[in-house]
């Protein structure tokens, strides 16, 4: 049965205690944690700190919740080496906050092409570097996950990523709504892609010029039903999370009503 979580992209000003409050309150399984108190780089907050990483686990759990996923800003797109290293450490650097918490995963982007490089030698690049981090992570437990975003959002363009990566711990979190957006790209799995959704993320929208227009889960453009028969068919039991990226568009309507409409969308829905 999928389990719902919430990107704390929703609610960037609220701190820890706020997260698990409403998560709890309004009935989620589980929060995917990228902005805590505004601060994206979590391991400068004292609850995400070595030596606080097991109480603040306790205090998660004691809400009967978990960490979905944990959210990192790396991108794998540049021909800078030094650029990729930095990337590559600071996805090391949330691994480490990640194991503590008990999460799964760490997420990362392709995730746009670069000026003076076209599109093949990018997902080669991506490739390289996302086996390069599952390698280094191998003995922590924690997977990679790719977010399905940018230039890389359409799904035969992940497919030519994935087609170069054998390990299994490189996984997608698979964010239909942005090719979508893109160019209307129905919401459908390819079999080569199958195995490797491991995270879904959720928002809804109205395509218009110049951006898209994000509104409340179902009241947008967006085709549910065609993505829920596309999980169905492939059995995905994991997370589904919705993203409300207040964070990055501050006129979206406050969290306090987005939340816990999801979950009363959610339940909503027949068999849920």
């Amino acid at each position: 049965m999928m389990k719902t979580s919430f990107s704390t992209l929703a609610c960037p000003d609220w701190s820890l205690a706020e997260i698990l409050h409403g998560a709890s309150t309004y009935g989620y399984d589980g929060v995917e944690l990228r902005v805590v108190s505004h601060e994206l780089d979590l391991w400068n907050l004292p609850e995400f700190q070595p030596g606080s990483l097991s109480s603040t686990r306790t205090r998660i759990e004691d809400h009967n919740l978990v960490v979905a996923s944990m959210g990192s800003s790396a991108c794998f797109h540049s021909p800078d080496v030094q650029e990729l290293e930095r990337n590559f450490d600071a996805v090391l650097r949330m691994a480490e906050v990640a194991a503590g918490l008990g999460a799964p995963s760490i997420r990362v982007f392709g995730d746009r092409i670069q000026p003076g490089s076209d599109r093949e030698e990018t997902a080669a690049r991506i490739a390289e570097w996302l086996t390069r981090l599952a390698d280094r992570l191998k003995d922590t437990g924690i997977h990679v996950w790719l977010e399905t975003h940018g230039d890389f959002a359409r799904s035969v363009d992940v497919e030519e990523i994935f087609a170069q990566i054998d390990d299994s711990q490189v996984g997608i979190i698979w964010d239909p709504a942005n090719a979508f957006e893109q160019n209307r790209e129905a919401p459908l799995i390819p079999p080569r892609l199958s195995s490797r959704i491991r995270h879904v993320h959720v928002k809804d929208l109205i395509r218009e010029l110049p951006s898209a227009r994000y509104v409340l889960t179902g009241e947008g453009e967006f085709p549910f039903e065609t993505m829920f028969a596309a999980l169905a068919a492939i059995g995905f039991d994991d997370f589904v999370s919705f993203e409300w990226e207040k964070l990055w568009h501050s006129e979206l309507i406050a969290p306090e009503i987005a939340l816990p409409h999801f979950i009363q969308w959610w339940k909503s829905r027949e068999g849920v």
